[in-house]
C-alpha cells in the first residue's frame, strides 16, 4: 500500500511539469486525493464492507469531483489530471502507468449485471471530456483524443479520435516514408508546392490533397501502363505532350494578362 502511495504521488511529477514539490503535491492535486481515496475504498470492497467503501468513495466525490466506483480495479501510477467530471465505473479495470484528464467517462452501456465497463491496458492515454463506453479493450499504450466516443476495441499502440471513434493504427515508418516520396514526385511534376505536409497531421484538407496525390498518382501509373501497351501496338498516340501546369494557377494566383 506505502509502495503504491509514492509510485502515485511520483507519477504526478512525471507527467505534469507544473508539479514543483511533494507538499503542493499532496495537498493540491485532487486526482492524487481521489487515486489515494480510491484504494483504501477499494479494500473495504474486497473485504465485503461495501457499504463503508461506497461511502469513502462518495466523500472522495464530493472531496475531488472525481467518481470512482470502489469495485473499480486500478494498477500502479495510475494518474487523473485536473480531473474534474471523471467518472470511473464498477467494473472498470485500470493497467499500470495510465492517464486520464477532466471530463473523462469510462462507463457501461447496459443496466445487465456483469462486465459491462471498459478494460485499459498499460500506458493508455485518455484525453479530456473523452467517452469510453462498455465492456471494451483498450490496449497497450493506446491513445483516445479528445472528447471521442469510444465504444469499440482500441488495439495496441493505435489512436481513436472522433465520434463515433475512429481508429488510426499506427504504421510502418518505412510504408509512411515511402508514401511521402511519391506524393512529393507527383506534387513537383505538378508544379504544386505541397509545404511538407504529411499524413499524421490532422488537418482535413492536408487529407485530402493526401488523398488526390495518391489517386493522381495512381491514374499516372495506369496511363505509362497503356502507352506501354500501345507502343508494342505501334501507336504513337503516347508521344504527344501534355499541356504545361502553371504553379500559380494552382497555388490560387490569377494568370498574368497577356499585353
Amino acid at each position: 500500500m506505502f509502495d503504491n502511495f509514492k509510485e502515485d504521488v511520483a507519477s504526478v511529477f512525471d507527467r505534469d511539469p507544473a508539479a514543483r514539490n511533494t507538499f503542493e503535491v499532496l495537498t493540491n492535486y485532487p486526482g492524487l486525493h481521489a487515486v489515494i481515496l480510491h484504494r483504501l475504498a477499494h479494500r473495504l470492497w474486497r473485504k465485503n464492507a461495501k457499504w463503508l467503501a461506497r461511502t469513502l468513495s462518495t466523500f472522495s466525490r464530493w472531496l475531488t469531483g472525481i467518481e470512482i466506483h470502489p469495485g473499480a480495479v486500478i494498477g500502479r501510477r495510475f494518474f487523473i489530471d485536473h480531473g474534474m467530471g471523471v467518472v470511473i465505473g464498477e467494473t472498470a479495470e485500470i493497467g499500470n502507468d495510465v492517464t486520464l484528464y477532466h471530463g473523462v467517462t469510462l462507463g457501461g452501456t447496459t443496466w445487465n449485471k456483469g462486465k459491462r465497463h471498459p478494460t485499459l491496458g498499460n500506458g493508455v492515454v485518455v484525453g479530456a471530456g473523452a467517452k469510453v463506453l462498455g465492456p471494451i479493450t483498450l490496449g497497450d499504450n493506446s491513445r483516445v483524443g479528445s472528447n471521442a466516443v469510444v465504444t469499440k476495441n482500441v488495439p495496441d499502440e493505435a489512436t481513436a479520435v472522433g465520434i463515433p471513434g475512429r481508429i488510426i493504427k499506427k504504421r510502418d515508418p518505412a510504408t509512411i516514408e515511402c508514401e511521402e516520396t511519391r506524393r512529393l514526385a507527383m506534387a513537383k511534376k505538378m508544379g504544386f508546392d505541397a509545404y511538407g505536409m504529411t499524413d499524421d497531421m490532422p488537418d482535413p484538407i492536408v487529407r485530402s490533397i493526401n488523398s488526390m496525390l495518391d489517386h493522381l498518382n495512381a491514374v499516372d501509373e495506369k496511363l505509362n501502363g497503356m502507352c506501354g501497351a500501345l507502343k508494342e501496338l505501334g501507336s504513337d498516340y503516347c508521344n504527344q505532350q501534355l499541356p504545361e501546369l502553371k504553379a500559380e494557377l494552382l497555388d490560387g494566383a490569377e494568370p498574368e494578362s497577356v499585353n
